[in-house]
């Protein structure tokens, strides 16, 4: 039916529970599942060998966009989801992403996305209150850590570009009436519990974004649309606005001036 490529780097303390939620309750052979470990330090390899149905590939080298490219080479079904290491996904909603792909017309899908801030610290709060509502979402392939393409879709694309930005690349590879996004697949995305490390994640995709913007036609980013579009209509968001402004501030000089690479704060 379809491959469910995951790249992995220093996850083994998620990724067991991870995959024993998504390989629970799937029949046998009813999907492809590929973890490529890149660069890992931990016991990531281990625990992805541990669990049955799972094929492992194995990178010296850390680089998403290399274990990407690992995952595709060895991937034998053509319909493929790329899912973050990181992100809790079950098998009816692996299920329910490769329906939607398999409808006519539908050339990309994925879920909603619910950000859990629980014990971070206020400013992080206070940023993803005004992040979680901005229009780009609504239609977007990014944010979700998932994303299911079909035969179609995958074939929009020879490899992986060696950027961070792969969830900005496939967006930029499909129109709005080419997507799907379903209600029944929420991912959950947790946010970092320090403010120095959303700083850090935030200037990783910021570089990523803006070297993938020069060589492929992703959206345009808009600095203003937390203003326009969030705290203006909603004025008791004020708060959490200044706190959206100053982190993006600071993650954006940071882009701009420090070697930033894959992994974790």
């Amino acid at each position: 039916m379809i491959s469910i490529i995951i790249p992995a780097h220093n996850e083994g303390g998620r990724l067991g529970a991870n995959l024993t939620l998504l390989t629970e309750g799937m029949s046998p052979g009813e999907f492809e599942i590929i973890v490529v470990a890149n660069g890992c330090t931990d016991n990531t390899v281990d625990i992805a060998k541990s669990i049955p149905g799972v094929f492992v590939i194995e990178l010296e080298e850390p680089g998403k966009a290399g274990a990407l490219r690992a995952g595709d080479e060895a991937a034998q079904r053509l319909a493929r989801i790329y899912l973050d290491a990181d992100i809790p996904l079950a098998a009816s909603e692996a299920r329910a992403l490769a329906a939607a792909v398999a409808l006519p017309g539908v050339l990309a899908a994925t879920g909603q996305r619910l950000v859990v801030t629980r014990g971070s610290a206020l400013a992080v709060r206070g940023y993803y209150a005004v992040h979680r509502r901005l229009p780009v979402f609504r239609d977007g392939l990014f944010g979700r850590g998932v994303i299911a393409l079909s035969a179609a879709g995958r074939s929009r694309f020879e490899v992986f570009p060696a950027m961070v930005a792969d969830d900005l690349f496939l967006d930029s590879l499909f129109d709005a009436h080419e997507k799907h996004h379903l209600d029944d697949v929420v991912t959950k995305v947790t946010a970092p519990q320090r403010t120095v490390q959303l700083v850090r994640r935030l200037a990783r995709v910021r570089a990523g974004n803006r070297a993938m913007r020069q060589v492929s036609k992703a959206r345009a980013a808009s600095n203003t649309s937390w203003l326009r579009h969030v705290v203006l209509p909603r004025p008791w968001l004020w708060p959490a606005g200044l706190c959206y402004a100053a982190v993006t501030l600071a993650a954006e000089r940071m882009s701009r001036r420090e070697n930033l690479t894959w992994g974790h704060s």
